[in-house]
């Protein structure tokens, strides 16, 4: 069982390592683009650009039929068995499909333009961009399909490949378009990452799996199981996505697009940053939990496995993060930008409930459960719209915080009561004691960040990251 134990750390750490390595060179590139961006357009600037890549993210969830989610789990089944033919077959299956999707997508996008700008402005017409956004929502849904391939068949490296240069190139392409055009270039920055995304992706996939094609009809039939599984989470990711963009939009009508630039600053350094991490181990972890869904006991070993790792891992860096954010909104961002600080400290406490939850949220996906998925997205979708919403009209930006991490707190509560009632997961000791040594430091921190100032307040932080990464090490070596 030891021997085991360390085998799974291992092959989560080597993985965890190989995305971490390169999530860090994806956060060090978006700190420098991030930057000129944030100096280029200001705040409100910075608020059109969520507006219009949430509105792109809400579309794509509801037309690519939940391929990119689904076909993961019929492929990781085959590649489990070695059976290339099947695998090369089922392949031409995703593709054909998620080309349906991307015309789908591109249609369903320029039709709901109208709607679109009604509902996201009371200000100007802004029809026009929601259309030429459509080829984006289109090139999503082929993505989709090829990172589904890639990850079945455990091609992380090329994943990660994919990520790096992806991230550079949307440096080196986009910066000069918002340079030279503005905020008039930012519809024209969206398609050009999102081309270069597809481009690469292709091309680490295609040359795994060669494009070919086959019967039409047939195709469409064998993929239609896929398809059913995959309904379910298009409704999820409607939600989901669906509960992003509303709060996005009434902040930008009830409040100013300047506030809602501030938002998305602090939601994507906590949020989005933060979950660099956790999707560097993901990456790896659902193919797995998928090939084992069917043994309760190793599901549940797995589950347990990630979040002891993701809260080792993870608690010296939120820490950090918490304690440095007025020193890393500047770095990332500008002065105009400090204002979100508080916000940020508040929903990094969320991070925490974050890396204990995720793990145990596959099980539904990994188990094909499309029904139970639905439902616990759709009530975590309409939770964080009402938290946050609500946390805005009394407390502000900070209240938006406030909302992510009572969100958070609910989410980690109904989750696990679900997964031990239905599939009869267990939360092992160690998890508990793990979470037991570090929330309540980054609980500390936080209390820090509420009531201290100057040298007193650099200090007490370093302390408390250094003893929090110490426990991490402590708790690693005792486990290992």
């Amino acid at each position: 069982m030891e021997n085991e134990t360390r085998s799974s750390y291992h092959h989560i750490l080597k993985y965890a390592g190989l995305f971490g390595s390169i999530q860090a060179l994806n956060i060090l590139v978006g700190m420098v683009r991030n930057k000129l961006v944030a100096m280029i357009l200001g705040p409100g600037g910075i608020g059109l650009l969520s507006l219009f890549n949430s509105a792109v993210a809400f579309l794509s969830n509801a037309t690519n039929l939940g391929i990119p989610t689904s076909a993961v789990k019929s492929l990781s089944e085959l590649y489990e068995k070695g059976d290339r033919e099947k695998m090369e077959r089922y392949v031409r299956v995703i593709r054909m499909w998620a080309l349906l999707t991307a015309l789908l997508g591109v249609v369903v996008c320029a039709m709901a333009g109208p709607l679109l700008n009604r509902f996201s402005f009371t200000w100007g017409n802004h029809v026009l961009h929601f259309i030429l956004l459509s080829p984006a929502v289109g090139m999503l849904a082929i993505i989709g399909g090829e990172m589904a391939i890639l990850k079945s068949v455990r091609k992380l490296r090329d994943l990660a490949k994919v990520s790096a240069l992806n991230v550079s190139l949307a440096l080196i392409l986009t910066t000069p378009i918002i340079y030279f055009y503005n905020q008039r270039g930012i519809i024209p920055s969206i398609i050009v990452m999102t081309f270069t995304q597809m481009v690469l992706t292709m091309c680490y996939s295609y040359r795994q799996f060669p494009l070919r094609w086959g019967r039409v009809s047939e195709h469409l039939a064998e993929g239609w199981p896929m398809v059913k599984l995959g309904l379910a989470f298009v409704v999820a990711g409607l939600f989901s996505s669906g509960a992003d963009f509303l709060i996005r939009a009434s902040l930008n009508n009830i409040a100013s697009l300047d506030m809602l630039g501030l938002y998305n600053a602090g939601f994507m350094m906590t949020v989005t940053y933060a979950g660099m991490v956790f999707t560097s181990m993901e990456t790896d972890f659902y193919p797995r939990l998928s090939a084992i869904s069917h043994d309760p006991n190793a599901c549940s070993t797995a589950i347990n496995r990630q979040i002891e790792v993701s809260l080792l891992m993870i608690s010296p860096l939120l820490v950090a993060f918490s304690i440095g954010a007025p020193i890393i909104v500047e770095l990332l961002y500008t002065r105009q930008f400090l204002e979100v600080v508080p916000m940020m400290q508040v929903t990094v406490l969320a991070m925490y409930l974050r890396a204990m939850k995720l793990p145990v949220a596959y099980l539904t996906l990994a188990k094909g459960d499309s029904r139970s998925y639905l439902v616990l997205e759709a009530y975590s979708a309409i939770v964080m719209v009402g938290a946050v919403l609500l946390g805005f009209r009394y407390w502000g930006l900070v209240g938006t915080g406030v909302g992510l991490l009572v969100t958070g707190f609910i989410d980690i509560i109904v989750i696990n009561l679900f997964a031990r009632i239905k599939y009869h997961y267990r939360v092992s000791a160690t998890v508990l004691r793990f979470a037991v040594f570090q929330l309540p430091i980054g609980i500390a921190v936080y209390l820090v960040t509420c009531t201290l100032e100057g040298w007193t307040y650099w200090l007490t932080g370093i302390f408390l990251g250094l003893l929090s990464l110490a426990l991490s090490f402590k708790l690693f070596r005792e486990s290992h």
